[in-house]
């Protein structure tokens, strides 16, 4: 097997609340760099790691982490709805290696994914539907969550039980870095968000648009200076960059729930896809970091980054 892996951070707000054009172009080169780097990888095989904002697990059953068998998108702020290609045969391939390697995996064999999932297809591929895929959902946002050194372990468990695939493994984070979007929470919570957060009520078109114009208000009021969301924090995004740079991915397993909260935001635990991407190049031995770009836009709600990396070995 050859591999490889990719970081990319997601913002529902890209195209809709955009910060200055040099800082659009900027992203743009950092993403057309990753998408050469994808391009000449040429992957047989996406195994792509995502978080979910309430449209596909609720807390009716909230798994940390969930392997999808065949997956289906909601189509929110915009982006492609419609079944994604799961290689099903990797996908359960993958799913027993990861359980015989000791990790507790949930499987779907109906996921529902939302923008988490597509935006990163979307942006180097295409389209949901050019590359085949295996879909993992990393909880991000759903307390309680568990400890960062057992996404670790997902990681390099997947990335183990690739090896025996024989195939060129993409291996992509999407999400983070740091950002506290105004994502419902269940404690304290009114009856019927509570319901919906738990039974997962499917909110009619309507109400759809409501919660992501709300969402793009967020952003402007952020932009703007008025906003009680934790701010972005480069200082952490780098330490967080640095760390998967280095290859020091034990590092992580110090690092608690309470004070990735503290330093990046509700939604900080999105870095957590980016740990199991590069946990399971990792696995498949010493990597270096390609490229790296990261800038805070407060415009998205969030510190954007993206990264490439490859085998030691790989040329």
């Amino acid at each position: 097997m050859t591999a490889a892996a990719v970081g990319l951070s997601h913002s529902p707000l890209i195209g809709k609340n955009d910060p200055a054009p040099d800082v659009v172009a900027s992203v743009e080169k950092a993403v057309d760099a990753a998408r050469s780097f994808v391009r000449a990888f040429d992957p047989e095989l996406v195994v792509l790691y995502a978080p979910d904002h309430y449209n596909g697990f609720f807390y009716k059953e909230m798994p940390p982490f969930c392997l999808a068998t065949a997956a289906h998108a909601i189509g929110d702020f915009d982006s492609a709805a419609g079944p994604l290609s799961v290689d099903t045969d990797a996908a359960n391939a993958l799913a027993r290696g990861a359980l015989d390697r000791g990790i507790d995996l949930t499987v779907s064999a109906r996921m529902t994914v939302d923008h988490g999932f597509v935006q990163p297809l979307e942006v180097l591929f295409g389209g949901i539907d050019h590359v085949p895929v295996v879909p993992v959902f990393v909880n991000g946002v759903a307390t309680p969550l568990g400890p960062v050194s057992r996404i670790r372990a997902l990681g390099t468990a997947l990335g183990d039980a690739a090896s025996a695939l024989d195939r060129r493994v993409l291996f992509l984070g999407s999400g983070g870095l740091s950002h506290d979007p105004p994502v419902p929470v269940l404690d304290g919570a009114p009856p019927r968000v509570a319901g919906a957060l738990i039974e997962g009520h499917p909110p009619t078109a309507e109400q759809r648009a409501r919660g992501e114009q709300r969402v793009v208000q967020a952003g402007r009021d952020y932009a703007a200076g008025s906003t009680t969301m934790i701010p972005i924090n480069p200082e952490w995004d780098n330490l967080v960059l640095d760390t998967f740079e280095d290859g020091r991915l034990t590092d992580v397993d110090d690092w608690t729930v309470e004070w990735m909260g503290t330093q990046g935001g509700g939604s900080a635990h999105e870095v957590r896809t980016w740990i199991a991407a590069f946990a399971s190049l990792a696995a498949t031995g010493p990597y270096r970091m390609t490229s790296r770009f990261y800038a805070p836009i407060p415009e998205w709600i969030a510190g954007f980054a993206v990264a490439t990396a490859v085998e030691e070995h790989t040329t």
